[in-house]
């Protein structure tokens, strides 16, 4: 689950980490390989026990030929964690085009704003060009990001971004995770595990593309609200909070490409209902902006800055809800559903099929209510060659927050528009 939204908006939901740190124990029991399903059928009266599932969406990803498109990949990656849809990134010192690494295994999050990259992956060499940041007066500028399982620490650098065959208009803030030249993370740094290095982070990095241009906002660049919950630091003797320009906080890659800037688009292709070796899909830049990349959305709903739809209702109860491709289930506070045993604790281990609808709400008028699957998690997990799951779901501490995961994008085509001038962020499918 790498929904970070700045200090202020995760200290009331980490405590996810214990669903969401699970998936570690699932990829040890098994290696990639078997067979794969594209098939969005496959519902054995075994598998169902009695149960149902809503009809799962069907729509097909376009191919990634064209510039503004780059391949999405769901199987075993780095240490065979499940549903972590990854891309490839390439990174090149500020100016030039000489001495660029491309990444692959990168974790395409919509949860997140910004690049950040594991230092062990990158380049020596590429590294080295990379500039560390600093505020005025030199100070050097390193990042605390924290996500609901855990956190990551490093320098912050400028760097060119290519993704696919688009590229930023000029070097941007990124994070290099672990990187020894940020010393050690400060006491005060995030909540969970540190997550620094590509096996903890179960990839080589995280390409975070959601709503928002840079990953924390006005809660860094206020002094009076940096002094608290900012997410960077400047580090001496000691390290302490710092208030930062939005300028030079992490940012979208996305949102400076020099073209086909002002939103993504997620595809991913249908899966079976017991689940998939692996599965392949597109990431489409800008909407409405080449003849590949038209809205159509049965549904928008304009967000906060964050991507967030705060007006949503689950049982009754008014619920944050938001479409979060860096978790790998949904996430979600449910009572009348059994939990698994302590092999997949923090999972969902209902002894039928199940559905559960909720009610999405954003900032205007527009509400639409969608249904999820829920299968057992002990059931999806018993065949250990499968990383892609469309009905896989697990608790959330509280009953705040409804985190529609990976599992909500098989089959569908999610748009995620920027805020931008006069564009309020926004969020469809």
């Amino acid at each position: 689950m790498r929904t970070m939204q700045s200090a202020v908006k995760l200290r009331g939901w980490v405590q996810a980490v214990v669903a969401v740190a699970l998936v570690s124990v699932v990829a040890a029991c098994g290696g990639g390989g078997g067979g794969d399903s594209s098939s969005s059928g496959n519902n054995s009266s075994n598998t169902l026990n009695g149960g149902s599932l809503p009809a799962s969406p069907t729509q097909q990803p376009i191919a990634a030929t064209a510039a503004n498109t780059v391949p999405i990949t769901v199987g075993r990656g780095v240490s065979g964690v499940i549903n972590i849809p990854t891309v490839s990134v390439t990174v090149c010192p500020p100016g030039t085009t000489s001495n660029c690494q491309t990444i692959s295994n990168i974790q395409l999050d919509t949860g997140s704003f910004g690049l950040r990259l594991v230092s062990s992956v990158v380049n020596p060499s590429l590294l080295a060009a990379l500039p560390v940041s600093t505020l005025s007066g030199g100070a050097q500028l390193a990042e605390c990001a924290t996500f609901a399982d855990g956190f990551t620490w490093g320098t912050v650098r400028t760097a060119t971004i290519q993704i696919g065959g688009e590229t930023t208009a000029s070097a941007i803030p990124i994070q290099i995770i672990g990187d020894s030249a940020a010393g050690a993370a400060p006491s005060g740094c995030g909540s969970g595990p540190a997550e620094n290095t590509a096996t903890d982070l179960g990839a080589n990095g995280i390409l975070g593309i959601g709503t928002a241009p840079t990953d924390c906002g006005a809660t860094c660049s206020t002094p009076s609200t940096a002094a608290t919950y900012s997410n960077y630091f400047t580090c001496g003797s000691s390290c302490a909070r710092a208030t930062v320009p939005q300028a030079q906080q992490v940012a979208n890659p996305v949102a400076n490409f020099t073209a086909d800037n002002n939103g993504v688009i997620v595809q991913m292709p249908p899966v079976s209902n017991t689940g998939a070796s692996s599965a392949t899909g597109t990431l489409v830049f800008g909407i409405g902006t080449q003849s590949n990349n038209a809205l159509a959305a049965t549904q928008t709903f304009t967000t906060d800055a964050f991507g967030n739809m705060n007006n949503s209702v689950f049982n009754g109860t008014t619920v944050t809800a938001f479409f979060d491709s860096g978790s790998n289930a949904y996430f979600f506070g449910d009572s009348s559903l059994a939990q698994c045993g302590s092999n997949f604790a923090g999972f969902y281990c209902p002894s039928s099929a199940q559905t559960r609808s909720i009610t999405l709400g954003g900032l205007s008028s527009t509400r639409a209510s969608v249904s999820i699957g829920i299968l057992s998690a002990s059931t999806l997990f018993g065949n250990s060659s499968n990383y892609a799951f469309n009905d896989l779901a697990g608790q959330i501490g509280g009953n705040s927050s409804f985190d529609l995961g990976l599992p909500f994008f098989y089959g569908r085509y999610m748009y995620y528009g920027f805020a931008a001038g006069t564009q309020a962020p926004y969020v469809g499918f």
